[in-house]
């Protein structure tokens, strides 16, 4: 669905604005030197799920608050570090990346509850606790989605699909 609508002009405007903001208060950056889901790397992937979640809210005329699912999709995946990496593994990665983002996230940005929320339990049910806010469960499952289309298409890139 994200791919055939386009964001109306104010809230790519929005969009645009807090990505900015972001990338000059934290490390943002930094998510383009490691890889996430296939050949994606965790600055596209969140930019992706932020833009995705974006668009959800705004076809769906959903009541959220934008600024800050905006901000925790794009904070969602702020590890900082390449858990593909064989020399240093992340084991259980998957369980425990919320924790180590919202950890980094807190130390460089202002958090909001719903910033916070979103960030902590994107990962569902992995994380136990079920999302508390509306935008917590867009970016959640928006996640998701932007993951598995991800990695395969790296596999079919790879067999020819």
């Amino acid at each position: 669905m994200e791919n055939e609508l386009k964001l109306s002009e104010e809230r790519q405007q929005l969009f645009n604005f807090v990505l900015s903001e972001l990338e000059q208060e934290g490390n943002l950056a930094h998510e383009k030197n490691a890889i996430q889901h296939g050949l994606t790397t965790v600055y596209e992937h969140s930019v992706g799920v932020a833009g995705a979640s974006l668009k959800l809210a705004e076809f769906f005329h959903l009541k959220v608050n934008e600024k800050a699912l905006i901000r925790g999709a794009l904070l969602h995946d702020y590890f900082l570090y390449d858990w593909h990496n064989q020399l240093t593994p992340h084991h259980l990665h998957g369980f425990f990346h919320p924790g180590v983002a919202l950890r980094n996230a807190s130390m460089d940005v202002e958090l909001t509850p719903i910033e916070h929320d979103i960030i902590k339990k994107h990962m569902f049910p992995l994380t136990l606790v079920p999302p508390k806010y509306l935008e917590s469960w867009i970016v959640c499952w928006i996640d998701k989605k932007c993951s598995t289309r991800e990695t395969l298409q790296r596999r079919c890139r790879e067999e020819v699909c």
